[in-house]
């Protein structure tokens, strides 16, 4: 069973499903865990994800995946928001999150270098522009095998006591 086969499937298949419930598709991963197969859904919105999304997606995605017969054997499906530290695939995502912090990983190193951790620049015909400690790096899409925002929390500011 090709879990790449499987996952890029149900993309296709849910993509549309969410779109209509006015849910972003972010992520589908088909993995082997130590319960079994699990196809794990990220969605997103506009303000961001509460339970009942997930429940409502969950329903609606259940049921076109029994229909579709898309995974060949017994899984659990996971639906959920993709978190602080959103995974980056399309280019869309590269440039609705510029100039926030990244870090990226690349298929093979490019100029010696193959993590880049720092700001998202944007994009730059089909390569992803990071600035690392002041110098910019242009990224091919096609070679990058991981990418996710960073999130940082708040600092707190002291609080002065008399």
């Amino acid at each position: 069973m090709d879990s790449k086969v499987i996952s890029n499937k149900a993309e296709g298949v849910v993509r549309e499903v969410l779109k209509e419930a006015g849910l972003e598709l972010v992520e589908c991963e088909f993995v082997r865990e130590e319960g079994g197969w699990i196809l794990r859904v990220y969605i997103d919105k506009e303000g961001g994800v509460i339970v009942d999304d997930c429940t409502k997606a969950s329903h609606m995605i259940s049921g076109i995946l029994d229909v579709e017969d898309i995974v060949p054997s017994r899984y659990s499906l996971e639906v959920s928001s993709p978190g602080l530290n959103r995974p980056l695939k399309k280019p869309a995502d590269f440039e609705r999150y510029k100039g926030q912090k990244i870090r990226l990983k690349t298929t093979e190193p490019l100029n010696g270098r193959g993590n880049f951790h720092g700001v998202l620049m944007g994009l730059k015909d089909s390569d992803v522009l990071v600035n690392v400690d002041g110098l910019e790096y242009a990224v091919p899409m096609d070679k990058i095998s991981k990418a996710r925002l960073i999130y940082e929390f708040p600092k707190k500011q002291a609080v002065k006591r008399r």
